[in-house]
């Protein structure tokens, strides 16, 4: 998309992942899909072949939304390693490389935040199926 276009459109794929209720992201999206398809085809295309993907987080937990919509902590702790073996890159062979990274990994391990919600995993492992965030008590077969 051009720049000029860039910030609106940006405002429209926060009101997508922002919204409270999967409705109101599908009719976020579709408001997207109609107002960007015609123009940028390709744009579009890339999200409405994953749409359905780039929706799942509202069958969690709503405390487990915005660790699943973030890659901020891998990003984050590759950029550790990145920003310090790029620095020493010249004096490392593969086996003192692949050390550093690790004992820096587990550096940033340290000051990870825990998981909101955690209490919550158990109930996702056994299958309890969430709406909009919320548990669903009554499961219809």
């Amino acid at each position: 998309m051009p720049k000029s276009v860039q910030a609106k459109a940006k405002g429209h794929l926060h009101d997508i992942w922002q919204a409270e209720t999967r409705v109101d992201a599908e009719a976020a999206f579709d408001f997207f899909v109609a107002t960007y398809g015609v123009k940028y085809d390709k744009a579009v295309g890339k999200l409405t072949k994953d749409r359905d993907v780039l929706l799942a987080f509202y069958d969690f937990p709503a405390e487990h939304w915005k660790h699943i919509r973030t890659t901020n902590p891998i990003e984050s702790t590759f950029a550790t390693v990145r920003h310090r073996t790029g620095k020493t890159k010249g004096c490392l062979s593969r086996k003192t490389g692949l050390a550093m990274a690790f004992k820096l990994m587990m550096s940033a391990q340290t000051k990870w935040r825990k998981l909101d919600g955690a209490n919550r995993m158990p109930e996702i492992i056994e299958g309890i199926a969430f709406k909009d965030g919320i548990k669903q008590l009554n499961q219809a077969a």
